[in-house]
C-alpha cells in the first residue's frame, strides 16, 4: 500500500468521536502517575517509620514514566496501537492492585515505578491523533487529545484528594482499577487499529532515536526546554499537599485535591494554544510560557499564607506549562512522520526526567527552606527553560529535519 492510500485510509477514521476517546485514554492512564500526590501526607501517616522517603512515591512514579517511554513508546512506529493500548492498560490494573494493598513504603515506591512505566499508554494516544488527522487539521487534533491529557494530570490530584478524603488512599487506586477494566472495554468495542510506520526490529529502533535526536539540534532544545518547565511545574504540585496540610490552612488532601479544578483552565486552553502556535508561530507561545511560569512562582513566593494567591499562581502556572507543551509538540510532530513515536519519545522522556528532579529536589529544598526552597527550585527550572529557548534561537527550522531515514 503506498503512502498516500494509507493516508487517505487513516483520514477515514478520523473523526470528533475518536479524538474524544483518544483524549479520555490520555487523560484516564496518565492520571495514574498523579493520584499520590494529594496523598504525601496519607502515606506518611500509614508508613511512619518512613516519612522521609515519602517523596520517593511521585519521583518513582515519573521516573518509570521517562523510563517506559523510553522502552515502550517507541513501540508505537512497528505494531499496532491499539493493541499496544490493551497490552499496557493489563500490566496497568495489575501495578495498581500491588499498590492497593502494598503492606510498606517500599512496595509502594516499587508499584509506583511500575505504574509510571506503563501508564504511558497516553503517549500512544497523542502520535496516533496526529497520525490520524489531516495535515491542515494536526495541530487541533493534538490539542484535543492533550487537553483530555491535561484534564488527566490535573483533575487526577481533585479525585484523589476525594476518594482519600473519605474512603483512605488505598481506595484511590482501587477506584483506578475499575476505570482501567472500563476503559479496556472501550477501546475494544470503538477504537481503530493503526498501521506500522516502520519495520526496524527493536534494538534498532532504540538507535534510531539516538540519531533523530542528535540530526535534530532543535528537537534536543525543545526537549529540555519542555523538561525544564515540567520540573517547575512538577515541583510547585508535588509539595502543594504538604504546604496545604501546615500552618496556616490545615486542610486535607481533599482541599488539595481541588486546586487541579483551578489548574484546569490550562487543560481546556490547550486547543487554542495548538492553533495559536500554527498561526502565530510556536517560539513566540513558548516566550510568552516562560514569562507566565516564571510570573507564577513570584506570585506563589508571595502565597505561602494565602489561598487567593495560590490559586492565582496555579491558573497561570498552568497556562504556561501547558501552552509551552502544545507548541513544542506541535513542532516535533512534523518533524519526521514515520517516525512519530520514536521523536514524541525524545521528548517526552526529557519532559519526565525534568518533572521526577522537579520532584525530588523541591522536596530537598522543602525540608532545607520550606516553601520558599520550592519557589527557588521553581524558579530555577523556569530560568534554565528560558535559557535553553534562548539558546535555540538559532535552531528554529531544524525541526523541518533533513536527516538520513532511519525506518
Amino acid at each position: 500500500m503506498t503512502a498516500s492510500s494509507n493516508s487517505s485510509s487513516h483520514h477515514q477514521h478520523y473523526s470528533r468521536a475518536t479524538l474524544w476517546l483518544l483524549a479520555t485514554i490520555a487523560g484516564v492512564s496518565v492520571a495514574n502517575i498523579y493520584f499520590n500526590q494529594p496523598l504525601l501526607g496519607d502515606f506518611r501517616g500509614s508508613f511512619p517509620g518512613s516519612a522521609y522517603l515519602i517523596g520517593a512515591v511521585p519521583a518513582a512514579t515519573q521516573l518509570g514514566y521517562a523510563l517506559g517511554m523510553l522502552v515502550l513508546a517507541p513501540l508505537g512506529d512497528r505494531f499496532d496501537r491499539r493493541l499496544l493500548i490493551l497490552l499496557q492498560l493489563a500490566a496497568l490494573g495489575v501495578a495498581l492492585v500491588v499498590a492497593c494493598v502494598a503492606p510498606t513504603l517500599a512496595v509502594l515506591i516499587a508499584a509506583s515505578l511500575a505504574i509510571g512505566v506503563v501508564a504511558t499508554i497516553a503517549q500512544q494516544a497523542v502520535p496516533f491523533a496526529a497520525e490520524l488527522a489531516p495535515a491542515a487539521e494536526r495541530g487541533h487534533a493534538v490539542g484535543t487529545v492533550m487537553s483530555g491529557l491535561l484534564l488527566g494530570i490535573l483533575l487526577a490530584r481533585t479525585v484523589s484528594g476525594f476518594v482519600a478524603e473519605y474512603f483512605g488512599w488505598r481506595a484511590v487506586f482501587g477506584a483506578s482499577v475499575i476505570a482501567t477494566i472500563v476503559l479496556a472495554v472501550v477501546v475494544v468495542a470503538r477504537l481503530p487499529k493503526s498501521r506500522p510506520t516502520s519495520t526496524l526490529p527493536y534494538g534498532k529502533l532504540l538507535v534510531s532515536m539516538w540519531h533523530l535526536a542528535v540530526e535534530n539540534p532543535g528537537l534536543r532544545e525543545a526537549s529540555l526546554t519542555g523538561g525544564a518547565l515540567f520540573a517547575a511545574f512538577s515541583a510547585f504540585w508535588s509539595l502543594l499537599t504538604l504546604l496545604l496540610a501546615g500552618e496556616p490552612f490545615h486542610m486535607g488532601p481533599q482541599a488539595a485535591g481541588l486546586f487541579g479544578i483551578v489548574g484546569a483552565a490550562g487543560a481546556l486552553a490547550a486547543p487554542l494554544a495548538g492553533k495559536s502556535a500554527d498561526r502565530r508561530g510556536p517560539r513566540a507561545v513558548i516566550t510568552l510560557s516562560i514569562g507566565l511560569v516564571a510570573l507564577s512562582f513570584v506570585v506563589f513566593a508571595f502565597s505561602a499564607r494565602s489561598i487567593a494567591g495560590l490559586v492565582i499562581g496555579v491558573i497561570v502556572l498552568d497556562i504556561g506549562v501547558q501552552a509551552a507543551q502544545i507548541s513544542n509538540q506541535s513542532r516535533i510532530y512534523a518533524l519526521r512522520p514515520e517516525a512519530r513515536s520514536r521523536v514524541n519519545t525524545v521528548y517526552m522522556v526529557a519532559y519526565f526526567i525534568g518533572g521526577a528532579l522537579g520532584s525530588a529536589l523541591a522536596s530537598l529544598a522543602w525540608h532545607a527552606m520550606g516553601w520558599t526552597g520550592v519557589c527557588v527550585v521553581g524558579l530555577a527550572a523556569t530560568a534554565l527553560a528560558a535559557f535553553s529557548h534562548w539558546r535555540g534561537r538559532e535552531a528554529a527550522d531544524s525541526l523541518a529535519g533533513s536527516g538520513g531515514g532511519h525506518r
